[in-house]
């Protein structure tokens, strides 16, 4: 991402390279997304939302929008380190646990952890007035500027990651911190990860996850305050000032995204108040009832449709099997190439043939040569004697046909 926009004066002489950026780009949002919503481990998900992000910021690098590309590196920085640090203080309190199959109720016996949580999903679903909000918002409001082909299948990808990013982090926040206080159904000692130590992970029928100490919480708490403000207090200097003056380059007549950007900007106020127009808010109000819907009102919901939907289930599950081919590909592919080049180039050809095959004809040379050398002195007198008459020979057979 910094790489394409520090190289934002190449990028713009070609609109297909840009125009390839934004098509990847809304493709990751979208598939990336998808996967989040079935992962169980509570790192997962921020991991695959995290791919979803990067996506979006790619979008905003295809339709020249490079500033607002850095600016959403940015706010995402502030509410992903929070949602990370988060998680990882839930998994402390559940005793190393990471399933979020096997949580519920935190937010009773982990307040600081619940809340700054929430501040961090609120920030990544685009909730207006969250930092998230005025990046997020931006990158989609461009790619609806754009007009590079295939814009109009990225403005519908960031769209529907809109929704996707308010259901997976809003069904991770129901797992976690609403519902049934899971862990109690779980047979004893239920987690198979046994550490050296022989400790058991996870907790027991009667144990109670508690808050994280300090040196955990007071990060989440210094985190969540610029994921709540920093997009309101960045986003006219770092879109629409002078932040990154000679820093990036737009050919703003062959692509007008910013300079229609700008024009329409009036103050983050308005932005929140457009926000109310347009089908942003309302699909990540929509996955948020979506995730409430399935993971509070219809916990036993999920499981019937991941059964009814097992083949696109199976596919997520697997990654889209990107994975099985990269490795079986690229991977193998590749090994299989260097097998070839070692066995057929390195040992046949050039061990075999150029360096012991030249010692080996020297040696058979000097074999038949060998046989010459009798040390029998009628030999060699007999070969000078025959030498001397092969030289009459041609002596007389020149004067004869001269």
């Amino acid at each position: 991402l910094f790489m394409v926009s520090r190289m934002s004066p190449i990028y713009e002489l070609s609109t297909t390279a840009l125009s390839v950026i934004m098509v990847v780009g809304a493709i990751t949002a979208l598939f990336m997304g998808f996967l989040g919503t079935i992962q169980n481990d509570i790192k997962r998900v921020v991991a695959y939302s995290t791919l979803s992000q990067l996506g979006y910021m790619t979008v905003a690098l295809g339709v020249s929008a490079y500033s607002i590309a850095m600016f959403h590196v940015m706010t995402h920085a502030f509410f992903k380190a929070l949602l990370f640090l988060a998680a990882g203080s839930a998994i402390i309190g559940m005793h190393h646990d990471q399933d979020m199959r096997h949580m519920g109720n935190l937010k009773k016996y982990m307040p600081i952890t619940w809340l700054t949580m929430l501040l961090g999903n609120l920030a990544l679903i685009g909730t207006p007035f969250f930092s998230g909000f005025y990046s997020k918002d931006s990158i989609i409001e461009a790619v609806h500027f754009s007009n590079l082909p295939g814009s109009g299948f990225a403005y519908f990808a960031v769209l529907a990651s809109v929704f996707v990013t308010a259901f997976y982090a809003f069904r991770q926040y129901f797992m976690v911190f609403h519902g049934k206080e899971k862990w109690r159904e779980l047979p004893e000692h239920h987690d198979d990860h046994h550490h050296d130590d022989g400790h058991h992970h996870g907790l027991g029928k009667n144990d109670n996850p508690h808050e994280s100490p300090w040196v955990v919480t007071l990060p989440l708490i210094l985190l969540a305050i610029p994921s709540v403000l920093i997009g309101y207090i960045a986003i006219e200097p770092m879109l629409y000032g002078d932040f990154f003056k000679d820093v990036i380059y737009v050919n703003h007549e062959a692509h007008p995204v910013m300079a229609k950007m700008a024009e329409a900007f009036h103050g983050p106020l308005a932005m929140v108040s457009h926000s109310l127009h347009t089908p942003v808010l309302y699909l990540a109000i929509a996955g948020v009832v979506t995730a409430w819907l399935l993971y509070v009102k219809a916990p036993n919901l999920p499981a019937k449709i991941a059964a009814a939907f097992k083949p696109v289930y199976t596919l997520l599950d697997n990654k889209y099997y990107l994975d099985v081919i990269y490795f079986n590909v690229f991977a193998k592919g590749s090994r299989a190439l260097g097998n070839f080049f070692w066995k057929v180039g390195d040992t046949a050809i050039i061990d075999n043939g150029i360096v012991n095959g030249s010692a080996k004809a020297v040696g058979a040379i000097a074999a038949q040569v060998r046989k010459m050398q009798t040390g029998f002195i009628y030999t060699y007198a007999a070969a000078m004697v025959f030498g001397v008459l092969v030289l009459i020979v041609a002596f007389f057979w020149g004067l004869w046909f001269q």
